[in-house]
């Protein structure tokens, strides 16, 4: 499909250029002297903190063009456009007038840059209104703005958070090790119980009535996707065993769409395997077997899955980071077999291409879960991160052990949060037992990205015992199952999650 789009812009362009030379004549564009130079990455990045301080996000389409323009020259000088006759005009499918509009923007781009089309066009997206450019010019991005078809200019590979960290812009992902560990610790005997065939269950199940809900559900026939840094080879538990104990009939597929290049005409991912333990843990706590071998469940432990490596760590930044998430989101949007898709993943601020992704799944009944986020050094001023405060998503957040709701101690908390999971112990800190990285090991994992992953599970009992509802009515009943509700908090949303009230 990407070959077809690009001989065919390749055609287009050719005639264009032959028969309209007059029509392709540039437009004089002024630009004041001040605004000629590009910005430091220091004076982008002060832009973007400073709008988040003061409204709470920052979005591309606020930025003037040399910011736009600058954050590019910082980026390969790759760009996105989106595009369409109207904001809700990203879906190819549902999109008559795509190809003529991508072809006079094209258009546009080529006259301004003056180079070949194979010099521009990096790839137009097969599902979405969106195609990655490389643009060099500040005027180039004026002219292209004055189109009424450009839903957003964004660049695509500036690295805010690894110039936050101090790393250099060439790393191939955002900062190495967030999120990620290979660690094992043996779990204390008061954070689990028991139960038949010889599994553990979490001591936070409990706080959520997860074991009650098993008596009514246990996510039988309902598919969750994960998008995440993949699973771990080495743990048998989301693989070869994935059937085991009381656990049967299901299925467990694993994709890779990341690309490990800082080069965006790179095409080959790096599988689907886990090279950060992120994912593994996400996947481990939303539908880990209820196995005879000892080792923690799920709370879906029926439910069947599909993972998708998508990024190297919980930070999305970066072109191919960003991508994969977005080819992830397109992907399980389009299996009619999904029913619900969780990230425990995000950014800072707002990325045009996922937002497309995510509007493109749910317009497809998904439910869809993401973290709200948890603390580090860069994002500590940041309220709920991106895509966690989508209309079109459910975010999620941890909270201690107690009678009174508080948040973790580095979870993220606003009015766009809906749910939370109660994931950190008052007296150790100890957060929730999960399968570890290898086999016949555990671990601990906490924060939003557990919360998140553990309302997914809860999502899928309910999903299960209500299998012709909708995705709003499967919303609703665990609103409803909220220790908040009818109310709701500016903070915690509707509260922690019933599992066994949502079930009935």
């Amino acid at each position: 499909m990407r070959n077809k789009v690009l001989l065919f812009s390749l055609l287009f362009i050719t005639i264009f250029s032959a028969c309209n030379q007059e029509e392709n004549e540039v437009a004089p564009i002024v630009i004041d002297a001040a605004q000629k130079e590009p910005m430091t990455t220091s004076q982008v990045n002060k832009v973007i903190d400073d709008a988040i301080t003061a409204r709470g996000n920052f979005d591309w389409k606020d930025a003037s063009s040399q910011m736009i323009w600058s954050a590019a020259h910082h980026g390969n000088n790759l760009m996105t456009i989106g595009f369409g006759t109207s904001a809700k005009d990203f879906d190819r499918a549902k999109s008559p007038k795509n190809q003529l509009i991508q072809e006079e923007l094209l258009k546009i781009i080529l006259t301004y840059e003056d180079q070949p089309l194979e010099k521009v066009l990096v790839s137009a997206d097969a599902d979405l209104n969106l195609i990655n450019v490389i643009i060099t010019k500040q005027e180039t991005i004026i002219a292209l703005k004055r189109s009424k078809y450009i839903r957003y200019i964004e660049p695509a590979d500036y690295r805010y958070v690894s110039i936050k960290n101090g790393q250099m812009r060439a790393a191939a992902s955002s900062s190495s090790s967030s999120g990620c560990g290979y660690e094992s610790q043996v779990l204390n005997v008061s954070d689990y119980t028991t139960v038949t065939p010889n599994a553990k269950v979490p001591w936070a199940f409990y706080q959520h009535n997860i074991p009650s809900a098993w008596t009514l559900s246990t996510g039988r026939n309902i598919t969750i996707g994960i998008i995440d840094t993949g699973i771990s080879p080495n743990q048998t538990m989301l693989g070869s065993s994935f059937n085991t104990g009381d656990s049967s009939g299901r299925t467990v597929q694993k994709f890779g769409v990341y690309i490990d290049s800082i080069w965006p005409w790179s095409t080959t991912t790096d599988g689907p395997n886990d090279l950060c333990g992120h994912g593994t843990s996400m996947a481990s706590v939303a539908t880990a077997p209820r196995n005879n071998n000892g080792q923690p469940v799920g709370v879906a432990y029926n439910a069947n899955l599909i993972t998708y490596r998508a990024a190297t760590n919980v930070v999305i930044d970066g072109f191919q980071e960003q991508e994969g998430v977005k080819k992830a989101f397109v992907a399980l949007g389009n299996n009619s077999n999904v029913k619900i898709i969780s990230m425990s993943m995000g950014y800072v601020f707002s990325v045009g291409k996922i937002v497309d992704a995510i509007r493109l799944a749910y317009s497809k009944g998904k439910l869809i879960f993401c973290a709200a986020g948890t603390s580090t050094s860069f994002t500590t001023f940041v309220g709920v991160i991106f895509p966690a405060w989508m209309t079109e998503t459910v975010a999620v957040t941890g909270v201690k052990e107690g009678a009174t709701v508080v948040a973790c101690d580095d979870c993220h908390t606003g009015n766009k949060v809906d749910f939370t999971i109660v994931m950190q112990r008052a007296a150790t800190g100890k957060n929730v037992p999960v399968n570890s990285y290898y086999n016949a090991q555990t671990d601990y994992v906490g924060g939003s990205s557990v919360a998140t992953a553990t309302t997914a599970g809860i999502a899928a009992l309910v999903w299960s015992k209500n299998p012709t509802w909708t995705r709003d009515q499967v919303l609703t009943k665990m609103k409803q199952s909220g220790n908040f509700y009818p109310n709701r908090s500016s903070e915690y949303g509707f509260g922690n999650v019933n599992a066994f009230l949502a079930v009935q």
